[in-house]
């Protein structure tokens, strides 16, 4: 919210001295609504999420999820929508554990440090414009999947961007795909 409001200008029933606790506020709200949401079963995954996730697992690569959320609800996140077998193949880093959150390139580096990770190995599959300043600032070759809410970003610095991941290996992306765009 800080980097989004930096950006496109804070409200101005927002005064400067109270932005930090009122942003600190909204993300706990933001989250207890999300997480009530994810329960219910009414955010599903996107298209082609759980194909590429379960292809990486059968290759053996490193998983991990770098997310602004707090660890609680990213883990939340991957146990109800890919479940706890898949949830225990991912390493999570969250925004609650790093200084700065994204567009800062904290948790990805904290994520390629912790993992003994090569970065020019890694791809991040990012939705935002946020997530690829993250991704290109932290160096790391970063892939989009637009959103209904992203759609329209700029994302330059990603070294591809597409509609989806798509149910259907063939013609969407893979563990191959991916690897293309390595430097």
């Amino acid at each position: 919210m800080t980097a989004h409001w930096n950006e496109v200008g804070w409200p101005e029933r927002i005064p400067p001295e109270g932005r930090a606790e009122t942003v600190k506020e909204l993300h706990l709200k933001k989250t207890d609504i999300f997480m009530t949401l994810i329960d219910e079963g009414k955010i599903p995954l996107r298209s082609g999420v759980l194909r590429l996730v379960d292809e990486a697992i059968e290759r053996g690569v490193q998983l991990a999820v770098c997310s602004t959320s707090n660890e609680k609800a990213v883990s939340n996140l991957v146990r109800t929508l890919m479940g706890e077998e898949r949830r225990e193949k991912f390493r999570i880093f969250a925004g609650d554990m790093v200084k700065k959150k994204k567009p800062a390139p904290d948790v990805y580096l904290m994520a390629v440090e912790t993992m003994g990770l090569d970065k020019s190995r890694c791809v991040i599959v990012e939705d935002s414009h946020i997530g690829v300043g993250a991704a290109v600032a932290a160096g790391i070759s970063c892939l989009v999947t637009k959103s209904s809410y992203t759609g329209n970003e700029d994302f330059t610095g990603a070294k591809m961007i597409v509609e989806e991941l798509g149910d259907d290996a063939a013609t969407g992306v893979t563990v191959d795909t991916l690897a293309s765009l390595l430097d």
